[in-house]
């Protein structure tokens, strides 16, 4: 989770986006600089701005006559940019309160990617699992009425759900938040 502004414009250059998915193996500047095609002082600078930001970090050093390699690699297998990152512009719920908009569920969306992201890096360094649920389906309506009446519905039998399990008082409870989201289904270009 990329929460540092200025880690997260370092990670979008796209060579250091490059850089990053190749670092996915521990590599050096001159594999990296065959492999991407470009001068290996180059690829050392794109690299050593990454080191600064945390994105990759130095796993050996290999003398080579009178030359130490240094050999790097991605501190992590993906990255995701926490809105955190866009401080007093990220999306924020109260500010879109209409709860049919997009851009209401965009902010909730948002606090999902930033709240799992902490809840991630907490226990990554705990060394502990994240007790986490989740459903992803798609449903085609017949018309607006029949999306009206599902949502309705929905709404609910998730009302219900919660009010059933949810103890206040329960000792050594904790709180888990619940989101659900309906919207229309993007079409993404199938990979081949």
């Amino acid at each position: 989770m990329i929460e540092d502004p200025a880690a997260a414009e370092a990670s979008l250059d796209p060579m250091r986006t490059r850089l990053l998915a190749a670092l996915a193996e521990p590599g050096s500047a001159t594999m990296l600089a065959a492999r991407v095609g470009l001068a290996r002082q180059k690829v050392n600078y794109h690299l050593r701005t990454l080191e600064r930001h945390g994105l990759v970090e130095l796993v050996e050093e290999r003398r080579k006559g009178n030359v130490t390699e240094r050999v790097l690699q991605a501190t992590a297998a993906s990255y995701v940019i926490s809105p955190v990152a866009l401080a007093a512009v990220q999306p924020d719920p109260g500010r879109s309160p209409d709860k049919l908009s997009a851009r209401w569920l965009l902010s909730l969306a948002s606090k999902l990617v930033r709240d799992v992201g902490l809840l991630i890096t907490a226990s990554t360094k705990a060394r502990q699992r994240v007790a986490t649920f989740a459903i992803d389906g798609e449903v085609r309506f017949a018309s607006a009425d029949d999306r009206a009446a599902f949502a309705e519905e929905l709404g609910g039998a998730v009302t219900a759900l919660v009010a059933k399990y949810h103890d206040e008082n329960a000792a050594g409870g904790r709180t888990h938040r619940v989101i659900v989201a309906v919207h229309p289904s993007v079409d993404t270009p199938k990979e081949s």
